[in-house]
């Protein structure tokens, strides 16, 4: 009889201790959903204060983002995009290359750090346009930008290539390519109506 109360008891114990330890896991479940549901307001209104350019109120209201969700591509892009916006180069490819970490192909933060980069990593810039175009065959300015770097650094056959990719996905850009990849950069007739009609 006592070693059935015995089993009795630990089974209970058991119990207790099990509905103990499912409680803060339950508890940090709902918190992290809490935080999600938190951090999506908080970018919302982060994006809202800075279409109306309080990039300073942006900034913090990003930052508030990262601390409840640090895989925020989208909160790290635009701390990079306020970032760049006020000069602050390193804090700018902070964010963007945390973003990348986040996202490898998240073409808007690969575009915005090749123009960071531009004159100081051509290279690197070059590297990170390619893989823009590489996602986006229609990503008339990064071949625009991945052209010039390319010009800058004469490799003209690979400029010239780029510029007639620019060009062919937008004939507007055309006043854009640097005169002496003009000519072989502009579109024929043909292919400036098939630019048009996609």
């Amino acid at each position: 009889m006592w070693t059935g109360l015995a089993a009795t008891a630990v089974v209970a114990t058991g119990a207790a201790v099990w509905a103990i330890l499912s409680q803060p896991a339950a508890t940090s479940e709902s918190e992290a959903k809490s935080a999600a549901s938190e951090a999506q307001t908080l970018l919302s209104a982060g994006l809202m204060q800075s279409q109306y350019q309080d990039f300073s109120g942006a900034t913090t209201t990003f930052k508030r983002v990262v601390a409840l969700d640090p895989h925020n591509k989208i909160a790290w892009y635009n701390l990079g995009v306020i970032a760049q916006r006020d000069g602050k180069k390193a804090d700018a490819r902070a964010a963007y290359d945390k973003a990348l970490k986040i996202d490898p192909s998240f073409d808007s933060a690969l575009f915005n750090e090749a123009l960071l980069l531009k004159s100081s990593e051509p290279d690197r810039a070059i590297s990170l346009l390619k893989r823009v175009v590489a996602h986006n065959s229609k990503a008339s300015t990064a071949y625009l930008h991945l052209g010039q770097v390319l010009a800058k650094k004469g490799r003209d056959d690979e400029a010239q290539d780029a510029f007639g990719r620019a060009v062919a996905v937008d004939p507007k850009l055309l006043s854009l390519v640097p005169e002496p990849f003009q000519d072989s950069a502009s579109p024929s007739p043909s292919t400036s109506q098939a630019g048009t009609t996609e």
